[in-house]
């Protein structure tokens, strides 16, 4: 039989059919992940896509949006100051703007202006788009809020448009500017920036910032001149010297970048930079309705709600808000009245030290954080420098109780193991040696008058402000957690000469303003809890409310045993120490200090109603430098238990009248009783024996070996042996006092 073979190959299992077109290459099959990637075709029209829309939305925006007319910026309005009850304070004047052309600013200025500003003013457009998104970049990544703007555009938004950091305003800015800068020319726009610009002192424009800051038009500035406006641009109120004058060191640094970006844009020769120094500026001139104590309210105020993020400077200078503080009319002419009674009616032409002579103060209540009263000068017209908000000047022995403070809230210990608490000993050798844990400090500060002491209990030497004692106990508690309980109790951490305080930490070396000690000792009156300081109850616009949430909250500081504690030894210093001129009938605490040199006087006290404090300061009105007041007033030398604690008295006294006397509720560390007020010396401790006898190397005695001596004295000695009383001889007129309405034609 002869088989069929087709049929055979078609029956054949031993091999698998050939799939159908075989023999040709066959394509790979896609990933998923290919799949996913658009094609450069559909990538293509994408971003084709995208152009044509972008191109349209700005040609749509640039026909729909129009140049508008001025905003209310331009044509500004007043702020209005109002006292606790209502009652009228200050009213912030007219806007100060003198507008002037082009031509009559000096062409080193404009340059001045370029450099800090836009150094491609007139050879960029209006708008540069890398700079705005490098600066909407930093913002973002918290390296500090940069616009990116041009000069065109901070005209724009000068003159055109609300201050109002939000999207729609930077797309009108946008459009605008753009506009703008086809419809008008680049001088016309740069006449336009420097005559709306605000350079502080409540100047609108270059003319106005030429008269506030060197009493000259603008087309007599000097370039170094100029170049001081132009800096100030960058942070109006910070850069001004005058009222800042901790902040010289950064306005310097942007007076120095500002000529130096001339140089390197060939406006300006090395040689002339060379050879320039820094323009500090004149006193500055305030309009009439600042006059008196007004001009440091409302300066300080505004400081207030700027630097706690409230409202934003330009917005604030743009005025229209209605601003009620928590300053109590009643308290503030106290103040003013007591300060004049107690020190400047006792000043004389004859004593050219009395010229010298500056006042601030003070006054919180403890358990609200507000302030009710504040005395900043003489009048803010003659004397333009805050005197309770200025950080120029050290603070004396009214550090201590942060020490001791610090102390109990450590659990500190001397350095032979002994707990410190009031009745705790130490030795009050005068000038005698720091002792570490490492031994021998080389540091011996003198006690006033070069007193010694011997053994001597913490109340005790509180009482008599002896360095030789607290400094050694700064070492025991250490510097840092001084610093750190400074700091919790009100002291700003970046205040002058804290960072940099080690052994002399506890003795005052640290520059920190009226109102900075007021609060910290308002937190000791109120058991060591912080309260939510603030100077304004209310603000409204147009009716409305203005939210307050920028303000500071409270919190607990240090333990109320801390802070009891060391009220507890502050007590004795006004009943039987160095403040007894503060005494006012009622329970008070307080310290003394006095500055270095004599430079600056201090009291600072409180109740449990009202903490206040304030300082006398020495400085000369013809260039600012700090001055010793020995002499003043016919003083051998002011301490801050003569003019400051008689100050205090007659302050508190009228000012806690309506309110019933109280006394302290304390709650005392461990171990610790409140010290004898009547008999001068300290009642026994129960458990921490401050009259044991020391050992043979007790915490801060003097070793035998002398080391270079280094002093650091509260009180140092005056250069003649001066009476310590008031001279009868003639007195200067008494200070014009304002009215009790500080307002009348408000």
């Amino acid at each position: 039989m002869i088989s069929d073979p087709q049929v055979q190959t078609d029956r054949s299992d031993d091999s698998p059919a050939q799939p159908q077109g075989a023999g040709r290459p066959t394509r790979p099959r896609r990933s998923a992940l290919r799949r996913l990637v658009p094609t450069w075709r559909v990538a293509l029209g994408g971003f084709l896509l995208l152009l044509l829309l972008l191109t349209g939305g700005l040609i749509a925006g640039y026909m729909l949006v129009h140049i508008p007319p001025a905003n209310a910026a331009a044509v500004k309005q007043s702020n209005v100051y109002l006292y606790a009850d209502g009652s009228p304070l200050a009213r912030d004047g007219e806007v100060n703007r003198e507008n002037v052309p082009l031509a009559q600013v000096p062409r080193s200025v404009q340059q001045a202006v370029l450099s800090a500003e836009d150094r491609d003013f007139y050879t960029e457009p209006a708008i540069d788009v890398m700079a705005m998104i490098r600066g909407a970049w930093n913002t973002v990544t918290g390296k500090g809020k940069q616009s990116g703007s041009t000069i065109t555009q901070q005209y724009v938004k000068n003159y055109y448009l609300a201050q109002e950091q939000t999207v729609t305003r930077k797309v009108k800015e946008f459009f605008i500017a753009i506009k703008l800068d086809r419809e008008k020319s680049k001088e016309h726009i740069l006449t336009g920036y420097l005559n709306t610009s605000y350079f502080g002192r409540n100047a609108y424009g270059i003319q106005a910032a030429a008269q506030a800051y060197y009493g000259k038009a603008a087309d007599r500035l000097t370039t170094a001149e100029g170049a001081y406006l132009a800096a100030l641009l960058n942070a109006p109120s910070a850069y001004d010297v005058e009222t800042h004058p901790e902040n010289r060191a950064r306005a310097e640094a942007r007076w120095n970048y500002v000529l130096d970006g001339m140089v390197k844009e060939d406006w300006l020769a090395q040689s002339e930079r060379a050879g320039m120094v820094f323009p500090k500026p004149g006193k500055t001139k305030v309009p009439p309705g600042m006059s008196g104590q007004r001009g440091y309210l409302v300066e300080a105020i505004n400081s207030y709600l700027v630097g706690n993020a409230v409202i934003d400077e330009d917005t604030l200078q743009a005025g229209g808000y209605r601003i009620t503080t928590t300053l109590q009319k009643r308290k503030q002419n106290a103040l003013r009245e007591a300060v004049t009674d107690q020190l400047m009616d006792g000043l004389s032409d004859s004593r050219p030290v009395d010229r010298y002579v500056r006042a601030g103060g003070a006054s919180i209540d403890p358990r609200t954080g507000k302030v009710v009263a504040m005395f900043g000068g003489v009048d803010y017209t003659k004397q333009f420098v805050n005197n309770a908000t200025r950080r120029d000047y050290q603070v004396g022995s009214t550090f201590k109780p942060f020490v001791f403070a610090s102390a109990v809230q450590n659990g500190s210990t001397t350095l032979d193991g002994r707990r410190i608490t009031p009745s705790t000993t130490y030795d009050g050798s005068n000038r005698r040696q720091v002792q570490s844990r490492n031994g021998p400090t080389g540091y011996r500060p003198a006690n006033e008058d070069d007193v010694d002491y011997g053994q001597i209990t913490v109340a005790e030497a509180t009482d008599k402000s002896v360095n030789a004692v607290y400094a050694q106990m700064g070492e025991d508690v250490g510097p840092d957690n001084v610093k750190k309980t400074a700091v919790g109790l009100g002291i700003p951490k970046d205040a002058p000469g804290l960072a940099e305080a080690q052994q002399s930490v506890g003795l005052g070396v640290v520059n920190a303003s009226v109102l900075d000690m007021t609060k910290a000792y308002a937190t000791l009156a109120n058991h060591g809890r912080h309260g939510k300081y603030t100077l304004v109850e209310e603000i409204t616009r147009g009716g409305e409310r203005v939210s307050l949430h920028g303000t500071p909250g409270g919190g607990q500081a240090i333990t109320r045993e801390a802070a009891d504690t060391t009220t507890s030894i502050l007590q004795s210093v006004v009943q039987k120490g160095t403040g007894t001129a503060a005494q006012i009938g009622r329970p008070a605490a307080g310290k003394t200090g006095t500055a270095e040199n004599d430079k600056a006087a201090w009291f600072a006290g409180y109740t449990p109603d009202l903490a206040t404090v304030v300082a006398v300061m020495g400085q000369d009105p013809e260039n600012g430098e700090q001055k010793p007041l020995y002499g003043a007033g016919g003083l051998g030398r002011v301490n801050g238990g003569d003019y400051p604690a008689q100050i205090w008295s007659q302050y508190m006294a009228e000012a806690l009248v309506n309110t019933p006397a109280s006394s302290f509720d304390l709650r005392m560390q461990s171990g610790a009783s409140m010290p004898d007020l009547s008999s001068g010396s300290p009642s026994e401790s129960s458990s921490e024996s401050g009259g044991a006898s020391p050992p043979d190397n007790p915490s801060g005695s003097a070793p035998a070996e002398e080391e270079e001596e280094i002093t650091s004295s509260d009180n140092p000695k005056p250069p003649t042996d001066s009476p310590s009383s008031p001279a009868s001889g003639p007195s200067s007129p008494a200070t014009p006092r304002e009215d009790d309405d500080f307002f009348p034609d408000f």
